[in-house]
């Protein structure tokens, strides 16, 4: 990418989501993936109760504008926060969440409660080259994306920051002057 200083901003070099792909694991068939759009089949697995060919799994692919609203709503759910590790090195990044009603869609009683992967594929206008059948091409080496060029348009796109914590999991310290729930600052265990 050039140095944002520069005279004119090529729109080739500029960083896109490719696709976006939402993942339910539920580990069980049955009525809960039914509604779905696509299965994904499993191996035998004795100890976890799964038969081959079983459906466990959903998955759906988002492309576009639709894609930038979903993950919008993914990244609110962790506050715009990620960590260095959810980027990998083939410059797309994947996070999870827990349960599907932090989205805003309504509980349905008959549905129930399921959580949601995120898996986010970027890329720069001329990547398709390599998915083609017919003449296919190489990406060349200046235009491919590294990893620290992914972390740096997510924090520009999306006023996102990345956290390196010591472990996995963090307390927040409040005030005691009277005002409840305000981090000081968050401590990294």
């Amino acid at each position: 990418m050039r140095p944002p200083g520069s005279k004119k901003e090529n729109p080739i070099w500029e960083l896109r989501i490719h696709k976006l792909c939402l993942n339910i694991c539920e580990r069980e068939s049955g009525d809960r993936l039914t509604w779905g759009c696509q299965g994904v089949g499993a191996i035998t697995v004795r100890s976890f109760g799964i038969r081959r060919n079983e459906k466990i799994a959903v998955y759906c692919t988002v492309c576009e504008a639709k894609a930038e609203e979903i993950l919008e709503k993914g990244l609110k759910v962790w506050e715009y926060e990620l960590r260095k590790n959810n980027f990998s090195d083939t410059v797309n990044f994947g996070f999870g969440i827990q349960e599907h009603i932090h989205l805003g869609i309504e509980y349905d009683p008959s549905i129930g409660i399921y959580g949601l992967d995120f898996y986010v594929v970027l890329g720069r206008l001329g990547f398709s080259i390599t998915d083609e059948k017919h003449r296919t091409g190489c990406t060349g080496a200046k235009h491919r994306i590294s990893k620290e060029e992914a972390m740096h348009c997510f924090q520009q796109k999306y006023d996102g920051f990345e956290v390196t914590p010591c472990g996995s999991m963090y307390l927040y310290f409040t005030s005691f002057l009277g005002q409840k729930n305000i981090p000081l600052y968050r401590l990294y265990v």
